[in-house]
């Protein structure tokens, strides 16, 4: 069985916009988040994570399963597509005018 890709999200605390982990740190666009290969390596991001959480920069962090198409990588399920895209009331503005299609 081949191992299940999974990235890291969570929101801003003060903003609400949606981060996605990488390294130490978090980034606004999927595209840029760090993808976990194996079980392992993801509990390992969602442990550091959320023992930053007393600093109060972000909420409610949880890994989520993604896959690679055509060399790109897409969440599997239509919630993260929605939160990787933006706010849905705005398709003129924010991360949707930056063309993010699945």
């Amino acid at each position: 069985m081949a191992n299940t890709l999974q990235m890291l999200t969570a929101n801003r605390l003060k903003s609400g916009d949606v981060l996605y982990r990488k390294g130490s740190g978090w980034v606004p666009l999927l595209a840029d988040g760090e993808v976990y290969p194996d079980a392992a390596a993801a509990d390992a991001a969602l442990a550091a994570a959320q023992a930053e959480l007393p600093r109060n920069e972000f909420v409610a962090p949880y890994l989520f399963e993604v896959r690679q198409a055509n060399g790109v990588i897409v969440p599997v399920k239509e919630r993260e597509v929605i939160r990787a895209a933006g706010p849905t009331v705005h398709p003129h503005t924010g991360k949707q005018a930056g063309q993010y299609h699945v």
